[in-house]
């Protein structure tokens, strides 16, 4: 409880309109390019809205994969609803030669479990499902799809597109 208090508090920050915005600034962005890594596109800027983003290592030979995301809902009205999540060990799937779009990439999926929540449905140890797409041969159609059992449902999401800036090892 202590530390899901202390990590809201270190995600959220006040505005000259008295709502509270949360960012994931916990969670850094990796510059370069890291073993693993993705970011949705731009932090929230709207009265409603979603963002994500995550990396960590990876391990293909041994098939282990580890690292920490962040996700948050912004909902009219409402205080923004984060959280946070880390990576179990085992990599449930990679290929270097995925179709996902109409378009070829490297893809991975990955079991998460959630280390804090400020979301009261969503408690903390919920198991997750996120699957990473990255397109590659010059074109820019990356992907990142959380799927979370019917507690966490709010936080699943399909982000897909130009904003979504995705780095998936290859084989």
């Amino acid at each position: 409880m202590a530390l899901t208090l202390l990590l809201a508090l270190i995600a959220t920050s006040g505005t000259a309109s008295g709502r509270t915005v949360q960012y994931c600034s916990q969670i850094p962005i990796v510059g370069g390019i890291p073993p693993w890594g993705f970011h949705t596109g731009s932090p929230i800027t709207g009265p409603t809205g979603s963002y994500a983003r995550g990396h960590g290592n990876i391990d293909l030979a041994a098939n282990t994969v580890s690292g920490i995301l962040c996700q948050v809902n912004r909902y009219r009205g409402q205080p923004d609803r984060l959280i946070i999540m880390t990576v179990e060990r085992h990599l449930v799937y990679h290929s270097h030669y995925a179709v996902m779009w109409g378009v070829p990439g490297n893809i991975m999926k990955i079991v998460v479990r959630v280390k804090s929540s400020t979301d009261p449905r969503c408690t903390v140890g919920t198991v997750g499902r996120v699957t990473l797409f990255a397109s590659y041969n010059g074109v820019r159609s990356d992907s990142v799809q959380f799927r979370f059992p019917a507690a966490c449902r709010g936080h699943d999401h399909l982000y897909h597109g130009t904003q979504v800036d995705n780095q998936v090892p290859p084989l």
